[in-house]
């Protein structure tokens, strides 16, 4: 039996490669991967995943990682970590994304969603694939039980916030639908990486679908397998506003701290640009999805 039968990630890597691009270059011109998130501009759509404990990676690796960055002019998004070091992560300058697990407690939730918001977090949202755990995590994320939410739960956390409360591991329309009902203020097309379930859909494979049901009234963020600036251009053909990337941002910050999580974003960045020249696009909010073909 193959070892990786079902494996999730690898499904996902295969359709991303299986996403070809069309050339579109006469009348061409320079492209800028420059994007504009909640009422900010940043310098590319190419973000920093919700990562978790980096400080066993490397020591202060969650605050390196947001000051490189800050560095690259990128949105940092933060997963579960103290309220220490969400503070630390944001007086980087990194304009930041706070998502915190569905945990079990819900009084914990609210008391994470409020102290994001005074510490000058730029949205907040909630890892919603992750209710049951991971595969090997069964119940827990950490040591916090975590459980399923309602509609009627998501929309008291949407309402318990002024910054866009983001609905992350949005894998279906029917999801997406539910999300937009509790007043979302962007979703976040995701598997958990694969943590969750095997054989789930690719989210490029889906992406199409609710950026449909969407129609542009929040922004889309797309998770999981991005690692090159074609994975990026890709994902922003078929409905994207962004992307998060995570081994490449570990990878960077392993061997040089901050800047190398700078250099891993600007790398991934200009492989998008050229994309974005090579195709006529002048900009990420300005890419023709009938550019991608699939391989037969």
């Amino acid at each position: 039996m193959n070892a990786n039968r079902g494996d999730s990630a690898q499904i996902t890597r295969d359709y991303f490669d299986s996403l070809l691009v069309e050339l579109r270059t006469i009348d061409a011109a320079m492209a800028s991967t420059g994007f504009s998130l909640f009422g900010e501009r940043f310098a590319t759509p190419v973000m920093v995943a919700a990562l978790s404990g980096l400080d066993r990676t490397r020591e202060n690796g969650m605050a390196d990682t947001a000051r490189g960055a800050a560095a690259a002019g990128a949105p940092m998004w933060a997963g579960i970590g103290s309220e220490a070091e969400l503070e630390a992560i944001i007086a980087t300058g990194a304009r930041t994304v706070k998502i915190v697990k569905p945990y079990a407690d819900i009084d914990l939730i609210y008391r994470k969603l409020e102290h994001a918001e005074k510490a000058g977090a730029l949205a907040v949202g909630m890892d919603t694939d992750y209710v049951f755990g991971g595969k090997r995590t069964r119940g827990f994320a950490m040591e916090c039980p975590v459980s399923p939410k309602s509609l009627d739960e998501i929309k008291g956390f949407v309402k318990a916030t002024g910054l866009p409360f983001i609905v992350k591991g949005v894998l279906s329309e029917r999801d997406a639908y539910k999300a937009l009902e509790a007043g979302a203020g962007g979703i976040v097309v995701s598997h958990h990486a694969g943590a969750v379930l095997d054989y789930s859909a690719p989210p490029l494979m889906v992406l199409p679908d609710i950026a449909r049901l969407v129609g542009g009234s929040v922004p889309i963020f797309v998770d999981c397998g991005v690692t090159r600036g074609m994975d990026a251009f890709k994902a922003l053909a078929l409905g994207a506003t962004a992307v998060c990337v995570g081994k490449a941002v570990i990878a960077g910050l392993t061997d040089n701290g901050a800047e190398g999580v700078r250099k891993a974003i600007e790398d991934i960045s200009d492989e998008l640009r050229w994309a974005l020249c090579m195709t006529g696009s002048k900009d990420p909010a300005h890419i023709d999805p009938n550019i991608i073909r699939r391989l037969p």
